[in-house]
Formats: structure tokens, C-alpha cells, sequence
């Protein structure tokens, strides 16, 4: 498993790469697909450059290849008309394609162990009780942040933006949106805190909190 574990970045990366360039080809819509994929086409390089500096969790990795295969396949074909959430519809007898419930459920949850890989490795809070709070306040404040761009988006593209908005006419979407963000938060950081704890290194240095003199 040791020898096996420094293959599965590499081969994540390959793979998010090549369903990238899959999900460009003949999109349904092209400034949709572009919206939706960029946080993929952008976070890539991110990762790439910082990575000698913060080589990402194995856990992390795996959770990222996953959002970013969600993002492309919803960017592909829209989220209202991914093949999977229709189909799914039509088992569960639902109203509307779940896709897009799906993906700000995982909008939650993956972020929640990137944001915090980040503050164990990165700040003081290792073992602190306040660790998770900020965690799912974090994850939520990014989901809330992504409803103000689908907000600039719909008034800046109007009825052009109606597929990356992806409402489906639910009046209620934008606080669907946030509140399976932030249970996806929650859920994560329930399942899996102690599998990313057993991945982190021991020893991370925490930066020293200011210490207030004594008067």
C-alpha cells in the first residue's frame, strides 16, 4: 500500500485531465461548460504549483478527482440534463434531475476536508474544538460566495446563464443549494475526520499563537 500510494496523484491527475478534454468536445452548451469546468481548469495549476511546497493527503486527492469529474460531467451536459440524474429521476419519481443537488451536496463535502488539511497542517488548530465549526462556517461562506456568481452570471448573461444557473424552476434552489452544502460539510468532517487525521503528519508544526503579557 506504501509503494502504491505515490502512483495515485499522478494517476488522479491523468484522469481528471483526459475527462476534461472529453467534456469539451461537443458540450451541450459551450459558455456553460466553461463556467462550470473552470474551477477544475484553474484549481489544477493551483495544485500543481503549490504541491513541492503542500503535497496534498491522498484522501484529499481522491475527493478532488472526484468533485472535479462531478464538475465536468454537469458541464458537459448541464446539470439539469445529465443522463445519471434523469435517470435517477425516473427510478425515485422525482420532480427534477437530482444532479445538481448532487453536486452542491459534494460542493460541501470535499471542500470541507480541503479547507481543513489546510488549517491542521497550516495553523494552530490541530486538536482544537473550535476546528470544525470553522471548517463547515468556511465551506458554507464559499457556498453562499458561488450563489452571488450564479447571481452576477444570471444578471450579466440573463436567460443565457438559465443552464449554468440550473434551477429547474425551484424558487427554493439558491437555499437547497446552501443547506446541502453545508450538511455535505458536516457529513465529511463526521466520516472521515479520523481517516485524514491517520494521513496528516504527526508532527506538524503549528504556528505559535502571539501570547499576551501579563500586566
Amino acid at each position: 500500500m506504501t509503494r502504491v500510494r505515490p502512483l495515485v496523484p499522478p494517476a488522479l491527475l491523468g484522469l481528471v485531465v483526459v475527462a476534461l478534454v472529453l467534456s469539451g468536445i461537443r458540450p451541450y452548451d459551450r459558455l456553460t461548460w466553461l463556467l462550470e469546468t473552470v474551477w477544475v481548469i484553474v484549481g489544477v495549476p493551483v495544485v500543481l504549483l503549490v504541491w513541492r511546497r503542500f503535497p496534498l493527503s491522498t484522501l484529499l486527492c481522491c475527493l478532488l478527482a472526484v468533485h472535479a469529474l462531478i464538475l465536468v460531467v454537469g458541464g458537459h451536459w448541464s446539470y439539469a440534463r445529465v443522463p445519471l440524474g434523469d435517470w435517477v429521476r425516473d427510478v425515485l419519481d422525482l420532480s427534477r434531475n437530482p444532479y445538481d443537488r448532487l453536486g452542491h451536496f459534494v460542493q460541501g463535502f470535499v471542500p470541507a476536508i480541503l479547507v481543513r488539511e489546510i488549517l491542521v497542517r497550516r495553523s494552530p488548530l490541530r486538536g482544537s474544538r473550535w476546528l470544525a465549526p470553522l471548517v463547515v462556517c468556511a465551506c458554507l461562506a464559499f457556498s453562499a460566495f458561488f450563489e452571488m456568481i450564479e447571481w452576477w452570471s444570471s444578471v450579466a448573461g440573463g436567460s443565457a446563464a438559465d443552464d449554468f444557473l440550473g434551477t429547474q424552476g425551484d424558487v427554493w434552489d439558491t437555499q437547497w443549494d446552501m443547506f446541502l452544502a453545508l450538511t455535505g460539510a458536516i457529513a465529511s468532517l463526521t466520516l472521515l475526520s479520523r481517516w485524514h487525521d491517520r494521513q496528516l503528519p504527526v508532527g506538524v508544526p503549528a504556528q505559535p499563537v502571539p501570547a499576551v503579557a501579563a500586566r
